[in-house]
């Protein structure tokens, strides 16, 4: 997949997810075969005012490329500062949230606000493809009813004002991620448009994602939540794109994944920040699995990357499997 500059090893991309899609588990999705990993939404606020934390969210390393970064606000010229600020970064594609539905965001007059504002959203992406020469794409919605005509509206206008990609996520903005994504909206974008179109919604399983590659004609195939705890679903996508079967992650992989995601996040976040999040995430990689809520309950409290280590240590003898990196990492 091209988009723009930029050419992808193949055409799965890893959602933008706030809070969730930070650098170690881009890492993890890159490692199983990704061809587009994306940040997490930043605020363009926070890169120009310069938040500490909000600047760290560019952190990157030569392992996760390309990289799309994505930002969301409502004033044209500090989404323009904040992509020129991500475009230094050494992102490869800057993207632009038009479908985040939480009432923050909304009250801001950003995310999905901006399809009941072409006017507004014509300023931004004008402002933007003016300030930076790397590759610009959108992320939307279905729009704020059914039929998808806000979705087509901006689309059109996307293309128009230079943006290189879309990606269409087709449930409305009330929706949430209740209910089902209507295709039929990502086929109707992809046959008005030139540039390419990249499909996200239900991808749950490696055949979804070749389902909807037939059944819209996109060029992407963008995946999130199902990626959680199973970022190997990029390999078995493109597995069953190739005729193979889909190799089903066996304990001893997804222990590995476990002890990868700490250290990465230990390395990224520091150990304190880092432990604190383990005690939720790392039962993402153990549903399904033998003694799993004996596993959720022994890491509520961990508070050194040691102990985790111990903890899952611990975890794979008790169902026999042995991870493929060592504990040191």
């Amino acid at each position: 997949m091209r988009i723009g500059s930029v050419e992808t090893d193949n055409f799965t991309v890893l959602a933008p997810l706030a809070g969730i899609t930070n650098l170690p588990m881009r890492l993890l999705a890159k490692g199983t075969g990704c061809g587009l990993v994306c940040s997490e939404m930043i605020s363009s606020n926070g890169l120009v005012y310069g938040s500490g934390k909000t600047v760290q969210l560019l952190d990157s390393t030569p392992e996760e490329k390309p990289l799309s970064v994505q930002i969301f606000g409502s004033d044209p010229q500090i989404m323009a500062d904040g992509a020129r600020i991500v475009q230094e970064s050494g992102a490869d594609i800057v993207d632009i949230n038009f479908g985040c539905s939480v009432k923050k965001i909304l009250k801001s007059n950003s995310g999905s606000a901006l399809m009941k504002d072409p006017s507004l959203a014509r300023a931004i992406l004008k402002a933007v493809r003016k300030a930076i020469f790397i590759p610009l794409t959108v992320k939307i919605r279905s729009g704020w009813e059914p039929s998808g005509k806000q979705a087509m509206e901006i689309a059109r206008l996307a293309e128009d004002c230079g943006v290189d990609a879309i990606a269409v996520h087709p449930r409305t903005a009330t929706q949430g991620f209740r209910g089902e994504a209507n295709w039929s909206i990502i086929t109707a974008v992809k046959k008005a448009l030139t540039i390419p179109v990249i499909g996200n919604g239900d991808v749950t399983a490696p055949e979804d994602a070749l389902r909807m590659l037939n059944e819209t004609g996109c060029d992407g195939v963008m995946v999130g939540r199902a990626a959680i705890g199973n970022p190997m679903i990029f390999s078995q996508i493109l597995a069953v794109a190739h005729d193979r079967p889909a190799i089903v992650p066996n304990d001893g992989q997804r222990i590995d994944m476990m002890l990868r995601y700490l250290h990465d996040s230990v390395s990224y976040l520091g150990e304190q920040t880092a432990c604190h999040m383990m005690r939720s995430r790392l039962c993402w990689f153990v549903k399904g699995m033998r003694n799993a809520g004996q596993f959720r309950n022994a890491i509520r409290f961990i508070s050194s990357e040691k102990e985790a280590e111990e903890l899952i240590q611990q975890y794979a003898d008790s169902i026999s499997a042995k991870p493929v990196t060592s504990m040191s990492g």
